[in-house]
């Protein structure tokens, strides 16, 4: 779901900029290692402060905070742990702009974006203010005489989540509400790039009540993450990034004895059908496509067009893209922000260069924009390619970027072919007025998500987040109910109250259930 980046030279000394920290049973504390990274404001292309980078040592001591908070945690009633999780979804809705601004600062997107963002992470938050419907066990009175069986879910320990730049507030709140309702303690390793919403949110926790040492937080890169695999004390790790990491995360986890979760990388596609309403298929591909500069999991960065939609629709994006007013993602008129580092930016123009020489017409062509007064900014404009081939990177590969590729198909039949052809199985959208057509899509379609007429299909909090193929390795999707099942461990209990008075005589033979 993110794009492996090249990692910024780690700086030693004093940082001359504000430098996050590492929270850590209810404290920030910067750690042993005195390493730190730059973290830049994409608007400006300028450094605006600096993170500390964690090492074993400093996951050791999160570990060993999380364990001794834990068991008091995990032994704590229903009641009074959701009503901890209640005053934090209200507090997260009182700081909702504040925590917006910061994510915007960092990463770039507009600061109404960011608070999407955080709209859709509470939607976990309020899951789990009624985590005792998920939790309720099943029950069998009289399975065999005077026998009764029950089932229990009880959490794991401690618990870790790695998650990427391009979402710093909701992927998190995918992972450390469920984990933390469940009885668990977590540690967070967010990306290095935006690490600040992290602090933020564990500081309202402290505020809502939570225990400390309930919730960590290790900032870092590679070796924080190699640490957080290692690390024996950690139960299971929950991962969303690129298909490539997501397989080594699940991998080293496996091998060192963890349950894992790694959401992987993405490519969806939108099928426009000829009975489309074009224009409404036009404006929820744009959003889609280039919504937070294209860096979302379930961007859109492939249309599928069939048959006559074609040119309509080639028509109507091209309208759509330049209307759009790029700028700083503070500004109240900014449509849409910078993409994350130079890398990002370099990547998006590499893709649409090679494809334009390789054929490919530019229905919009980005590459070249600036934006007065933020030059040193990691600006590209939302670019629209067709006569794309399937070779090409801009098509095949997972862009990251507003990039949105055109391809032309004679039939659903071939549309459907193309989707499944990918390698990645994230999201699909269709756009049609036939609901048989819809209906043979939602079947046909391999991804784990699909929209009918909505271009970005990311299920509400109650429903369970995951895709297929490289997008997806592990058992289980995230939040939701799958969510609470891969952060607690099963067990049933078999009981059975005999009179004291009845003697019964021990059998070698396997127990029956008369």
């Amino acid at each position: 779901m993110t794009i492996t980046q090249e990692a910024p030279t780690p700086a030693t000394g004093t940082a001359p900029t504000a430098t996050v920290k590492h929270w850590i049973n209810g404290q920030e504390t910067a750690g042993a290692t005195g390493l730190t990274q730059p973290i830049y404001n994409p608007s400006t292309g300028e450094v605006s402060g600096h993170v500390a980078l964690g090492d074993a040592g400093t996951v050791a001591e999160a570990v060993a905070a999380a364990q001794a908070a834990q068991k008091t945690w995990g032994r704590m009633s229903l009641a009074k742990r959701t009503t901890i999780l209640f005053k934090m979804r209200e507090l997260m809705l009182t700081h909702d702009l504040e925590l917006g601004q910061i994510i915007s600062a960092e990463h770039g997107k507009t600061v109404e974006d960011a608070r999407g963002e955080i709209a859709r992470g509470r939607e976990t938050m309020e899951f789990v203010c009624g985590i005792n419907q998920a939790s309720k066990s099943e029950f069998s009175s009289d399975a065999s005489t005077g026998v009764d069986v029950h089932t229990l879910r009880q959490p794991l320990g401690v618990v870790a989540g790695i998650t990427p730049f391009n979402f710093p507030a909701m992927v998190p709140l995918w992972m450390h509400p469920v984990a933390i309702a469940a009885g668990n303690a977590f540690i967070l390793k967010p990306s290095e790039r935006d690490p600040s919403a992290s602090i933020f949110v564990a500081k309202l926790y402290q505020e809502a009540g939570l225990p400390d040492g309930v919730f960590n937080v290790v900032q870092g890169g590679k070796v924080a993450v190699d640490a957080i695999l290692e690390n024996d004390g950690i139960a299971a790790v929950s991962f969303v990034g690129s298909t490539p990491i997501a397989k080594y995360v699940q991998q080293k986890a496996i091998a060192n004895g963890k349950r894992a979760q790694a959401l992987g990388g993405a490519n969806n596609h939108a099928i426009v059908m000829p009975d489309a309403n074009i224009t409404f298929a036009a404006s929820q591909i744009s959003s889609g496509a280039f919504g937070s500069a294209g860096e979302r999991c379930m961007a859109l960065p492939v249309a599928v067009v069939v048959g006559d939609a074609a040119e309509p629709l080639i028509a109507a994006l091209k309208l759509e893209a330049e209307k759009l007013k790029v700028g700083p993602g503070n500004a109240a008129d900014t449509d849409m922000g910078p993409v994350i580092t130079p890398a990002s930016r370099q990547r998006v123009l590499d893709f649409t260069t090679e494809a334009i020489d390789a054929g490919a017409r530019a229905i919009v062509d980005g590459r070249d924009l600036v934006v007065e007064g933020f030059e040193n900014g990691f600006y590209v404009g939302p670019t629209i390619l067709d006569n794309v081939t399937t070779d090409l990177r801009a098509y095949c590969d997972e862009v990251f970027g507003p990039l949105l590729v055109v391809m032309r198909v004679d039939t659903y039949e071939q549309a459907i072919e193309l989707v499944n052809s990918s390698p990645f199985g994230n999201g699909a959208a269709i756009f049609t007025s036939s609901g048989e057509v819809a209906r043979a899509f939602s079947v046909d379609v391999e991804a784990g998500m699909v929209g009918i007429n909505v271009p970005i299909p990311v299920p509400v909090g109650y429903f369970s987040f995951g895709g297929w193929k490289d997008s997806l390795f592990g058992d289980h999707h995230a939040h939701g109910p799958e969510g609470f099942r891969f952060y607690t461990k099963a067990k049933v209990v078999t009981t059975r109250w005999p009179h004291q008075a009845t003697a019964a005589a021990a059998s070698m033979s396997f127990p029956g259930n008369d």
